[in-house]
């Protein structure tokens, strides 16, 4: 599995990007997708993941009514719709793929085993 992030950007406090994650290889509507983000000088964290359906999904609290996470298993792709953004939000967003793992919507890095390239997304105040 092979995963490209891209949709990053500069954008002000308030506004909306769209992240998108596009996976090679077979089998795409059988695993979970997630979204991470590392910001300067702290650790990965979670924002949102989504089942093999997309019937199911997860989020952090900070994101919560703010980010959406889709797929679109014609395409082979999945998505981070980001409205209201804040300074906070900026950081280098990754997307993951719990290819192979049970039957789980993962909030942890560990439970995902390929990851894209990051994409930086930076929210100006």
């Amino acid at each position: 599995v092979q995963l490209q992030a891209c949709g990053g950007g500069l954008v002000q406090a308030g506004g909306s990007l769209r992240l998108s994650c596009a996976a090679s290889g077979r089998y795409f509507s059988s695993y979970a997708m997630g979204w991470f983000r590392q910001a300067p000088g702290k650790e990965r964290e979670f924002v949102a993941a989504v089942n093999w359906s997309g019937g199911i999904s997860r989020y952090a609290d900070s994101v919560k009514g703010r980010f959406t996470i889709s797929r679109d298993n014609a395409k082979n792709t999945m998505y981070l719709q980001m409205n209201d953004l804040k300074p906070e939000d900026t950081a280098v967003y990754y997307c993951a793929a719990d290819y192979g793992g049970l039957p789980r919507v993962g909030v942890a890095s560990n439970d995902y085993n390929y990851w894209g390239q990051g994409t930086l997304v930076t929210v100006s105040s």
